[in-house]
């Protein structure tokens, strides 16, 4: 098996096809059972095939993957890993791969809980892979997370990495307007689906990631309300909301959270686009 020749070879069937070429080093390091790292590694490479019983069922694996690549099929559901923060959570079809702009969205979270002394009881609506709820839960040692998610698609994902990573945060299954009644914490964090139901998306996206999870009604704004109105019945005076929502979304979230909300700041991610907004609860 010549490890040069193969990534040559695939990474100019995957720049033909618009996908960047990086890919392909992930893909072949996945069937090898390596880093991508370590594929720049002659040793670990030599050592890796060495070890190999059936190189031709790893090129056939590794080609399959690329011509399922060149489909637009996520890589993040091609590997089964999708990197967040220093986690690696799994993922695959019925799940949302998480983005890396929630990332600085975790950071002020985790700001804020370590400005909160004792417990901090944070609830994480609409959970899907869990990776902010356990990014949260692994990082600051006095949260207490409950991840709540209603697909059964993605709480077969959700589970996994909770055992895999941290069995301390709670799963409720459910719709956000009817779980947790009678229950106040101090924190909520929202990613509701919040694409208008007309919006044309990327083909990845569009063709395989689950729908439930990206559109939120012909405004985009029909299930981000109901989230608010279940952050609202959540949180104790003087909690906080943190919602995402998309670039154009920014007035009309803090038009929603006028009632019930004070403070409402919006932030933007590292390419200076709107992407969340907190508040606090009046």
């Amino acid at each position: 098996m010549n490890i040069k020749e193969l990534l040559r070879d695939a990474k100019s069937q995957l720049d033909e096809s618009g996908i960047s070429q990086v890919d392909a080093e992930h893909l072949l390091a996945h069937c090898l059972g390596i880093s991508r790292m370590d594929l720049h590694n002659p040793v670990v490479v030599e050592n890796t095939l060495s070890n190999l019983t059936d190189h031709e069922t790893v090129e056939e694996t590794f080609y399959t993957l690329v011509d399922r690549r060149i489909g637009h099929e996520p890589l993040q559901y091609l590997t089964g890993l999708a990197p967040f923060r220093h986690l690696e959570v799994e993922v695959g079809p019925g799940v949302l791969v998480p983005r890396p702009e929630s990332e600085l969205l975790v950071d002020a979270v985790l700001q804020h809980i370590s400005n909160l002394e004792g417990i901090v009881s944070v609830v994480d609506l609409g959970a899907g892979s869990g990776a902010l709820s356990l990014a949260i839960a692994t990082e600051a040692e006095n949260a207490r997370v409950i991840a709540v998610e209603k697909s059964p698609e993605a709480i077969y994902w959700l589970k996994r990495n909770v055992s895999r990573i941290d069995e301390k945060v709670r799963i409720v299954e459910g719709d956000v307007s009817q779980v947790l009644i009678g229950v106040k914490c101090d924190l909520v964090i929202a990613n509701p689906p919040y694409i208008p139901n007309d919006q044309k998306l990327p083909r990845d996206v569009a063709g395989f990631e689950p729908h439930i999870a990206l559109f939120g009604g012909p405004t985009g704004m029909e299930i981000p309300r109901q989230f608010i109105a279940a952050a609202a019945r959540l949180l104790k005076s003087g909690g906080v909301l943190v919602i995402e929502h998309t670039e154009e979304q920014g007035l009309v979230i803090e038009a929603e959270l006028a009632l019930d909300f004070a403070n409402v700041v919006l932030h933007r991610d590292l390419n200076d686009r709107p992407r969340w907004t907190s508040a606090v609860r009046r």
